[in-house]
């Protein structure tokens, strides 16, 4: 991750790192949760992808900072990255990620004239991904979806490594 700006050396969490309050359970959570997400079933990089734009949607700069810093340690180059946020318009995502990035934007938008997830994109999920791999999918975005109140309300620093982006 990157090293703190003049701006962020002043910046604090409004909690502190809940594992100095849960440390099995949150160790447990985070790790069962990676294990799973990690099976190999979706690569690395549409799971990160797809977390990327989850923290864009919810308005996270925790999540898009961390994603976006964890995909370029991965070798992601630089325009895939930015252009996760417009991805309907770029060149640069395959069918599998493209389908993956609908997905979430579909969990995490509302919908008021109907359901978030209709038939017609679960069948164009299930035309790249078969149930054991959507079931990764879903539980990528689950994920994402787990640590957005942490990352909302807690408001961890962006930019720092796990376990130094709390204080107190």
């Amino acid at each position: 991750m990157s090293t703190p700006t003049t701006e962020q050396a002043g910046l604090r969490s409004r909690l502190p790192d809940p594992s100095a309050f849960f440390p099995e359970e949150v160790g447990m959570l985070a790790g069962g949760m990676a294990a799973v997400v990690g099976n190999g079933l979706i690569p690395r990089t549409t799971v990160g992808l797809v977390q990327l734009r989850g923290g864009q949607l919810v308005g996270s700069t925790y999540h898009t900072v961390r994603q976006a810093g964890l995909l370029r340690e991965a070798g992601e180059p630089e325009e895939r990255i930015t252009a996760v946020a417009s991805w309907r318009d770029a060149p640069y995502f395959t069918g599998p990620e493209r389908v993956a990035l609908e997905l979430v934007e579909a969990v995490l938008s509302p919908n008021p004239a109907g359901e978030r997830v209709p038939d017609e994109l679960y069948a164009r999920a299930r035309g790249h991904y078969d149930e054991r791999a959507l079931w990764t999918l879903t539980m990528a975005i689950g994920q994402i979806c787990f640590f957005i109140p942490v990352a909302l309300i807690a408001k961890p620093i962006p930019g720092r490594p796990l376990g130094e982006n709390y204080t107190g």
